[in-house]
């Protein structure tokens, strides 16, 4: 067994929280990180370009991969899928935009827990469907809504979709994270079978669901309390310009 490993390619992660937190641009953030974690392990130079180089000849076809889905919905778009989304959940009384985001972000979990990372996302669920449905659905019992009532909703339905994904494929014991740990393990003299860790992945997902559901049932008390002192607000200027005038 190895009594000596190298903590620096971890510094790889403060990168990534460094670029984040400052809002660099994240493309170059992962590449700064990743050139950074290989000369922080004893890459030579000339190894990492030769593996970023490769990389790059290996996934040029991904812009079309990505380009192909974009095109399709936003013809969908033009023909007014948001604007049906909307009028679809209008007509259920009892949903609300909380209720809504519990129910996408248990079927986002566990589609990513079996492997189905591709049915949710933010250009091709989020943008056109699940963030209108929240909009629709808060419309629908509260009337017009504000821009920043409109922006908080957009956020918090695609922080949704980041917390059913990233904890539910952590359950998918063919996840490449899985596989990276325990090849890192395996290195470092620790079996560890890739099933055990999926397993144990299991309870943070529980927890990441139960916290964030939480905070979504807050989001309808906060919205309520939110667009009914607004309307107050509306009502009061009125009232001071009908006065006025």
């Amino acid at each position: 067994m190895l009594t000596h490993v190298n903590l620096w390619p971890l510094i790889g992660v403060a990168i990534i929280v460094a670029g984040f937190v400052l809002r660099f641009n994240p493309m170059v953030v992962v590449i700064v990180t990743a050139i950074g974690t290989a000369l922080a392990a004893g890459f030579p130079i000339d190894k990492v370009l030769a593996t970023i180089g490769t990389g790059f000849i290996k996934t040029r076809n991904l812009p079309l991969i990505i380009l192909l889905p974009l095109a399709v919905i936003g013809l969908l778009e033009r023909h007014g899928l948001r604007q049906h989304a909307q009028h679809w959940i209008s007509s259920i009384k009892s949903a609300t935009a909380g209720r809504l985001l519990i129910v996408y972000l248990a079927a986002r979990q566990l589609t990513a827990a079996v492997g189905l990372t591709s049915l949710g996302g933010h250009p091709q669920m989020v943008r056109p469907l699940l963030a209108p449905m929240a909009e629709g659905a808060t419309q629908s019992r509260f009337g017009i809504l504000p821009a920043k009532v409109r922006d908080k909703l957009r956020a918090y339905s695609a922080a949704t979709d980041n917390v059913g994904l990233f904890f539910g494929e952590d359950i998918f014991v063919a996840f490449g994270a899985i596989v990276l740990m325990t090849t890192f393990l395996k290195e470092a003299g620790i079996e560890v079978e890739p099933i055990h860790v999926a397993l144990w992945g299991i309870p943070t997902a529980i927890c990441a669901f139960v916290i964030h559901a939480w905070r979504l049932r807050r989001l309808d008390r906060t919205l309520q309390r939110e667009l009914a002192d607004y309307k107050a607000s509306a009502e009061s200027v009125a009232a001071a310009e009908a006065k006025g005038a």
